[in-house]
């Protein structure tokens, strides 16, 4: 029940920010998510903060008003704290609390003094609580807030309105229980701006049931892991990347990712602090990774490789600015770079770079992988497509396709596979699962979507373990069987055609024929009559 409590206040919280950001005047506007993902993490980090320095302070567990001790206490008992707390806490002073802002509200300048709070936060903890891109540029934790706010006369009162949401409850409890539910919130939180209108990369947002059945499969249940690195080279808000950790246990593994945009880097990181993943922030690249890979090995002259990558990237962009950059590095793209259509430069294949990258970035020997490709992808019979298909088949990478139901993700209408990889190459078979007929249709505002459920990801992924053939949904078959079949990895390629034989009577069978008969007339006469309104409405437009 207090589980569900925390959980209700906590949306009311977000629903508060949001409504707040409406009332001035920006719902919906392009930096919303900058407020509420950055004053959500303020309040989950000044609570955070604060159960740990009273596990720590015998003085302040015993303060009624835990913050106005901590404000009294002297420079030496406060840096005595700070090198007792693990480096997963920020370090927090007194004006940084929001007890210290609330007592403050009625100063003139209040915006002025809430956005040098955020911004002083940001510079104390910024050794660890920042992310970088590429070039090795710190992004802080929090940056200016109120300066969003068009009318500066409404910076003030703006400033006063969040600090007021944030002041009615604490997630203290929730730490505490160990309640397992920011994941939740986490996507609740970001509902409203992972979607894909988020620019050049839009954001792909993965739904739960896909990430979830990846980690499943990759990870499986082996408990004895320590030291695992886990890869996204478009991580996007880091999904995939958090089903993993989870899989694995967030205290066994490490989270290396990288993804060009920005947007995605804020909701990354603060999807890291959510989950207790603090050490990997400093792995949270913003960048290019095709053009600018950053994750090397010690030399610098190899991509890194790891224990798991996961991958749900683009499927199709105009990258033409960098295509001959790319086409540059042969050894990396073996498979080749997709040309441009002259056409619509929109629609160059992206993807099939990034499942080139991810099949670099797997350990030899023992690496697995899983990346989301359009469905359209396993049956490709030219291009750099088939190559990689050729590849993956012909060195025994691929070890098992799921082809997903129809609108399972949320911002593209494409048909979506999971294709899966191991470096170990010791299957002798490959697991071919056809789920586009699994899930449930519901509809989420204007849009028609599909949903896996919990029965569904076990029947999955059970089948998959198992490499179970199923009658119309799966197939286990060899190598040299998909080569027989020109390498195509789709399942149903792979079904047996069942022909079903029924006895008849001669009166039986003339009664079928005759009911036949008269459907095939039936048509026949629809058909002319059709034909002939065509022709007369041909006519009309022709005189006209």
């Amino acid at each position: 029940m207090e589980y569900q409590i925390i959980k209700e206040k906590t949306i009311h919280l977000i629903d508060e920010l949001k409504s707040t950001c409406q009332t001035y005047g920006m719902g919906n506007d392009g930096n919303e998510y900058k407020i509420i993902t950055q004053v959500f993490l303020y309040k989950f980090l000044n609570d955070k903060f604060g159960y740990e320095v009273k596990k720590i302070s015998p003085k302040l567990t015993e303060s009624d008003k835990w913050e106005n001790t901590y404000a009294e206490m002297s420079e030496d008992e406060i840096l005595d704290i700070f090198d007792e707390m693990s480096p997963d806490v920020p370090r927090l002073r007194p004006e940084h609390l929001i007890a210290n802002l609330w007592n403050q509200q009625t100063k003139g300048d209040f915006d002025i003094l809430f956005d040098s709070t955020m911004q002083d936060i940001a510079i104390q903890n910024i050794d660890i609580f920042s992310t970088q891109t590429t070039q090795n540029t710190k992004i802080p934790l929090f940056e200016k807030l109120t300066v969003y706010v068009t009318d500066e006369a409404q910076r003030a009162p703006f400033a006063r309105a969040l600090i007021d949401k944030l002041i009615n409850f604490s997630f203290e409890d929730s730490f505490s229980q160990n309640y397992d539910f920011f994941a939740s919130i986490f996507e609740y939180l970001i509902k409203d701006y992972n979607t894909a209108g988020g620019g050049k990369y839009a954001e792909y947002y993965t739904p739960h049931s896909i990430a979830t059945i990846m980690a499943r499969l990759l990870v499986g249940t082996d408990k004895d892991l320590h030291n695992i690195e886990c890869y996204d080279p478009s991580a996007g808000t880091g999904t995939l990347l958090m089903a993993l950790a989870h899989q694995i246990g967030e205290d066994k593994c490490t989270i290396f990712s990288q993804d060009i945009s920005q947007r995605s880097n804020k909701m990354l990181k603060l999807n890291l602090i959510l989950n207790g993943l603090v050490s990997s922030l400093d792995h949270a690249i913003q960048g290019d990774t095709l053009v600018a890979p950053y994750h090397k090995s010690d030399d610098e002259q190899e991509l890194r490789q790891f224990d798991f990558v996961v991958s749900n990237p683009p499927f199709k962009m105009d990258f033409s600015d960098t295509r001959e950059q790319l086409a540059d590095m042969s050894s990396r793209f073996w498979a080749g770079v997709p040309n441009v259509p002259k056409k619509k430069k929109e629609k160059m294949a992206i993807y099939t770079c990034f499942i080139q990258h991810v099949i670099n970035s797997l350990k030899p020997n023992s690496g697995k992988g899983a990346i989301v490709v359009p469905t359209g992808f396993i049956t490709s019979k030219t291009g750099v497509e088939s190559k990689i298909l050729k590849h993956i088949v012909d060195e025994h990478i691929i070890y098992g396709c799921i082809s997903m139901p129809s609108n399972v993700f949320a911002t593209t209408g494409t048909n979506v596979s999971v294709l899966f990889f191991d470096n170990s190459k010791k299957t002798d078979k490959v697991i071919l699962i056809d789920a586009s007929k699994m899930g449930e249709d519901y509809q989420d505002g204007k849009n028609k979507k599909c949903r896996l459920r919990p029965f569904e990801i076990d029947e999955i992924v059970n089948t998959f373990n198992n490499k179970e053939s199923v009658d119309d949904f799966s197939v286990a078959v060899t190598y040299d069987e998909i080569k027989k079949k020109k390498y195509s990895l789709s399942a149903g390629q792979y079904f047996d055609v069942k022909i079903e034989y029924v006895e008849l009577t001669q009166e039986e069978f003339n009664e079928k024929m005759n009911t036949y008969q008269n459907q095939l007339q039936e048509y026949f006469l629809e058909s002319t009559r059709l034909q002939k309104e065509i022709i007369e409405q041909l006519k009309k437009v022709k005189y006209e």
